[in-house]
């Protein structure tokens, strides 16, 4: 019960802020021409079928070669933070082989 009150309550208020919204001339206005857009687009893909299909193909392949991209880039990410975690290492390493070449006794 306490959903479908919830559920009703939301419903209600987002009926009551869109007409609340529309009392601005601007918004109305731009509202009324983004529909327009909207049912032209909606006419001109169900008459033309074939090209949304390839328009959506297109889309998906987009977003498939940026997911790659995206995937690349972590691999690489992760291995710099990996030769980063070395780094540490090599530095002591280096800091120590410089301690040792000038603590060795000096023959003259």
């Amino acid at each position: 019960m306490g959903q479908s009150k919830l559920l009703i309550s939301v419903v209600a208020g987002a009926v009551v802020g869109a007409a609340l919204s529309m009392l601005d001339r601007t918004t109305r206005e731009k509202t009324i021409a983004t529909t327009q857009k909207m049912k032209e687009a909606i006419s001109y893909y169900a008459a033309n079928r074939d090209e949304l299909q390839v328009l959506v193909e297109e889309k998906v392949l987009a977003a498939k070669v940026l997911c790659e991209s995206v995937s690349e880039n972590v691999n690489t990410i992760a291995e710099k933070v990996d030769e980063f975690k070395e780094l540490p290492s090599t530095i002591q390493e280096m800091i120590n082989d410089t301690k040792s070449a000038f603590s060795l006794p000096h023959k003259e």
